[in-house]
């Protein structure tokens, strides 16, 4: 049984215990009994999680609750004791209720993690255990499938899509020579690798590991309520102190202490998170941790994917530039046509561009697809080829920002498409929002092309763009920014974003399209598909904040009005104790403003 439950049971035995001495039942002694080794067993069990959290660097707030209980019951003002008993375990629970200390970061990673290879052995096919994959053993990789471990293609070619590992969404080529990396998807063909590393070593198990590793390294953080520990718990001693040595009543020092015990601490700041949360949830934001706000509300970087986080994650069409006299609307007829047949994320692109300019598409003949290069047909007669350039034409072709997309029309060089990863039209709002909040750093990280996140970071006003950002990359990234800019925020939607968002002070998941590696690694999820929740989260961190450190200072301010008056006797322990419970009141009625949108 954790120190929680023991606390939170030995709190309701004080309270029966009490009650038996209150009444004067016949087993009153027994009742004291019980109530003095209780409570001082659960002085015992505080004061040793105390010095643990001593330990991390953090001074606790227990520490004035467990004197005021060993002073309650040693003096044998039992009810007083159990009514701070309640509170401390009571605020406790809801603490824990606030961190939702229940998720499971790598579930999802890890029920994704391929299980099985198909080994080729002498000419047989034959399923093994990924585990049992040796360096040099010959595998093949069906359509649709998982590559299981990192090797090097020796027969067939296709496409696989890369996006989850490295961020990039454009389908990359495979073919004999290519090194295909774990964890990617194959696409329509077959093909066949040669084993460069065992399971353990490749690229997807090292994501998992990189996420291991970076949730057993919780960055250090003070609390808000332990920053105000240190100066009440002081005032408090001082006051109880001052009491005692004028009046020589021992019994003072627990009136004062009563009344002082941190209950505003306790509880104040926890119901201001969920409250904060619970407003985020209304939001579309799921925050898995009242600390996670708290960080937010510090945060002094930000740091961003960029495809299907700044990005829509999309391809759409830039511009078209065409050649040899050919008009463009005839080339976007024509390779529309074409590409109406394939269900490559190039061809929708192309379709989409020539549908939303009304242009009529004919029914295509003799068409063939060649893997990793394009697709040729016939329309009305012509022979239209679409692809790459070298597949296109032999002539010399126009290079293009983001990725190009060639056609030839009967053996001429036709035009070529431009297409790119498409902006969020409030990604740069939501930029300057952050910037506006006082954060200094704002990053964008990406495993995509120098010039692509180069553009895109120009294009919503952010100045710092790393690219070509493996997994490792990015938790260098963020694990190499220097002090002054912790605590950090990673933004991302996808596996490859999964160790960041671990690594970060606060990861924030992208979750609306059901990355659940992405989303059970981090802090926070949004559920929709707008970034702007990302500044609104940041804002609601704020107003959160706000709230909770006027609620705790509501109720230190009373409680130190009610310790003074204490210090002159006014106050007897068990008025005393029912006074805090006004005390908490307060603190909690006003906490609960963090739910309302109007802040």
């Amino acid at each position: 049984m954790n120190s929680d439950k023991i606390k939170l049971y030995g709190t309701l035995t004080i309270g029966f215990a009490a009650a038996v001495l209150q009444f004067g039942f016949n087993q009153a002694g027994y009742a004291q009994l019980i109530i003095s080794i209780l409570g001082l067993l659960l002085a015992l069990i505080m004061f040793v999680d105390m010095i643990k959290v001593l330990k991390s660097g953090n001074f606790g707030i227990d520490l004035l609750a467990i004197t005021a209980i060993v002073a309650t019951i040693t003096l044998g003002q039992y009810w007083a004791g159990w009514i701070v008993l309640l509170m401390l375990t009571g605020g406790d629970t809801l603490e824990e209720y606030a961190a939702n200390k229940a998720k499971s970061e790598l579930k999802s990673l890890l029920d994704n993690t391929p299980s099985q290879a198909h080994l080729i052995d002498n000419n047989h096919i034959k399923d093994i255990d990924i585990d049992d994959v040796k360096i040099g053993d010959e595998l093949l990789i069906r359509p649709k499938e998982q590559v299981p471990v990192d090797g090097t293609v020796y027969d067939g070619q296709s496409e696989v899509d890369e996006s989850s590992l490295t961020g990039e969404s454009v389908p990359v080529n495979v073919a004999e020579g290519k090194y295909v990396m774990s964890g990617s998807i194959n696409g329509e063909n077959p093909f066949k690798i040669r084993a460069e590393k065992v399971a353990a070593d490749s690229e997807y198990q090292a994501i998992v590991k990189l996420v291991k590793e970076s949730e057993t390294h919780p960055a250090h953080f003070v609390r808000l309520a332990d920053r105000y520990a240190v100066p009440f718990t002081l005032i408090a001693y001082v006051i109880a102190g001052i009491a005692w040595y004028i009046s020589k009543d021992p019994v003072r020092i627990a009136q004062v202490l009563v009344v002082a015990s941190p209950c505003p601490l306790i509880l104040a700041a926890p119901i201001a998170f969920v409250s904060g949360m619970s407003r985020t949830s209304r939001n579309g934001i799921i925050i898995k941790s009242g600390t996670a706000l708290e960080k937010l509300n510090s945060a002094q970087t930000v740091a961003f994917d960029k495809t299907g986080t700044i990005t829509m994650g999309k391809l759409v069409v830039d511009q078209i530039k065409t050649a040899n006299d050919f008009k463009p609307e005839t080339v976007m007829s024509y390779a529309a046509s074409i590409e109406q047949n394939s269900s490559h994320v190039m061809a929708e692109a192309i379709v989409n561009y020539a549908k939303d300019r009304n242009l009529s598409m004919s029914n295509a003949e003799d068409l063939k697809e060649v893997t990793a290069e394009g697709i040729v047909g016939k329309i009305d007669g012509h022979i239209v080829k679409v692809g790459q350039g070298k597949f296109v034409t032999d002539e010399p072709v126009e290079e293009v920002k983001g990725s190009g997309v060639y056609v030839s029309i009967d053996g001429k060089y036709a035009g070529v498409y431009s297409l790119l990863d498409q902006i969020r039209p409030e990604s740069k709002s939501t930029i300057q929002k952050l910037k506006d909040f006082g954060i200094k750093n704002i990053l964008m990280i990406s495993g995509d092309k120098k010039e692509a996140t180069e553009m895109v970071a120009s294009e919503v006003g952010i100045t710092k763009a790393y690219p070509s950002s493996l997994p490792a990359d990015k938790v260098k990234i963020i694990n190499g920014l220097d002090k002054e800019y912790h605590p950090t925020v990673m933004v991302g939607d996808g596996v490859n974003d999964a160790p960041a968002l671990a690594l970060a002070d606060v990861g924030i998941a992208m979750g609306y399209k059901g990355a659940n590696a992405a989303s059970e690694s981090a802090d926070a999820v949004i559920l929709q598909d707008d970034l702007s929740k990302v500044s609104l989260v940041v804002k609601i961190a704020h107003d959160t904040m706000k709230v909770a450190r006027e609620a705790v200072l509501i109720g230190i301010f009373i409680c130190i009005a009610l310790m003074v008056v204490a210090a002159f006797g006014l106050i007897p322990t068990i008025i005393g104790a029912l006074l805090q419970e006004v005390v908490d009141t307060v603190a909690i009625l006003y906490a609960l403003r963090a739910r309302s949108d109007r802040l």
